[in-house]
């Protein structure tokens, strides 16, 4: 029996990295999983792949979150289970950032979350309740030089998850927050143009001496979508190898 039998899930940004590993843990654990991207190719292979279903979401346009919700209802007869994995990340010092810059992390970070919680909560509450899983970042819980726009988007989306969790609790939805570290992923590399970044010596920085994997990121959204967290609600789930552990003047 699979630990999330009888789910259906929508996880967005999962044509890769941390939302194609969750959506690959979530369909071995049973659920039914909407991939929902911008990327069109390795998402439908994926889907391909994994007998999920792919769906085209710009996580930023309202009309588009409304498609995909009313599609994983047609296909799935609910949806239970919201991951709000989409993001970007921008570097730049605060006295360079453009406006346009900004504004584009955040439309994608803190409004795409915030689009996606509002569109689930008629469908999980008619379903009996539900789980949502805000992916922030450790720069929601403490900032970074140069992210002036992540920084921001990612605290946001604390700050969401607290409030909808508070107001959804009395319909029986759950909304956490889950703040990975340093994750193997391409979002650095996208970040940077496509180049290949070396990321080992963030992983000697923290305790565990190493970067993490997206499948480590994946059993933690596992267990927030399953009925195993069900008194959590509201709570930052930090994934970062130890780099919250400490503070400035680590040696």
């Amino acid at each position: 029996m699979g630990r999330l039998d009888g789910k259906a899930a929508l996880i967005t940004g999962a044509a890769r990295g941390q939302g194609a590993a969750a959506a690959r843990r979530f369909v071995a654990e049973g659920a039914r999983v909407m991939i929902a991207d911008v990327n069109d190719d390795e998402g439908k292979a994926l889907a391909g792949e994994l007998g999920a279903i792919y769906q085209r979401l710009d996580v930023s346009e309202e009309a588009g979150w409304a498609a995909a919700v009313d599609r994983a209802v047609d296909e799935f007869g609910t949806v239970n289970v919201l991951v709000n994995n989409a993001g970007i990340l921008h570097f730049s010092e605060l006295a360079k950032t453009r406006l346009e810059d900004y504004e584009r992390v955040v439309k994608v970070n803190q409004i795409g979350t915030f689009l996606g919680m509002r569109s689930v909560v008629e469908p999980m509450e008619r379903a009996g309740g539900g789980s949502i899983v805000n992916v922030s970042s450790v720069e929601g819980l403490a900032g970074m030089p140069f992210l002036v726009a992540y920084t921001a988007s990612k605290f946001a989306i604390r700050g969401m998850t607290k409030v909808a969790a508070l107001e959804l609790g009395a319909k029986g939805i759950r909304v956490n927050s889950v703040h990975p570290g340093m994750i193997d992923t391409k979002m650095v590399q996208d970040a940077a143009g496509g180049a290949e970044i070396d990321l080992s010596w963030v992983g000697r920085k923290v305790a565990l001496g190493r970067v993490g994997q997206p499948e480590e990121i994946a059993d933690l959204v596992v267990f927030l979508a399953s009925d195993e967290s069900s008194y959590c609600t509201g709570a930052e789930f930090v994934a970062d190898g130890g780099a919250t552990a400490t503070h400035a003047l680590r040696i």
